[in-house]
């Protein structure tokens, strides 16, 4: 199995990504939310309110983390992101919310209301790769 594949693996097996965002001042906070994944975009829903939200409106660069937490000590994989954070525009909110509720059929019916639509697109990307050895991160390329 490539790095590649271990990434997407993960990617498709998880509903929930951790985002780490911060402040202007740099003040770090980490929040999970439910995403859909998109080549190399992540969409997910939230409120502009929320702590994450805020934060990414005075700093779009984020990090992303998705892994299997029910795995067994030093079997842990990971999917590592660093990227651009933004709220989806009203030019592509339909085609953007389309993508989004792709994922899973709950999400058909889904209309944001309070909440908004949100975008990260990758910078960068690795995997940690479970080989039995020390944490090996392995850069990649995430585009299908």
């Amino acid at each position: 199995m490539t790095p590649e594949d271990t990434a997407r693996r993960l990617i498709d097996a998880n509903n929930y990504l951790t985002l780490a965002t911060a402040d202007r001042d740099g003040h770090p906070w980490a929040s999970p939310v439910y995403f859909t994944p998109d080549g190399n975009d992540f969409y997910w829903v939230s409120r502009p309110t929320s702590r994450h939200s805020t934060n990414i409106a005075e700093r779009p660069e984020v990090a992303i983390v998705i892994f299997n937490s029910q795995v067994p000590f030093l079997a842990g994989e990971a999917v590592y992101l660093t990227a651009h954070a933004e709220q989806v525009g009203v030019p592509e909110l339909s085609r953007c919310l389309q993508i989004f509720r792709s994922r899973r059929s709950e999400l058909a019916a889904f209309e944001p209301g309070e909440l908004k639509l949100y975008r990260a697109r990758v910078i960068d990307a690795s995997v940690l790769i479970n080989d039995g050895g020390p944490d090996i991160r392995v850069p990649i390329t995430l585009c299908r």
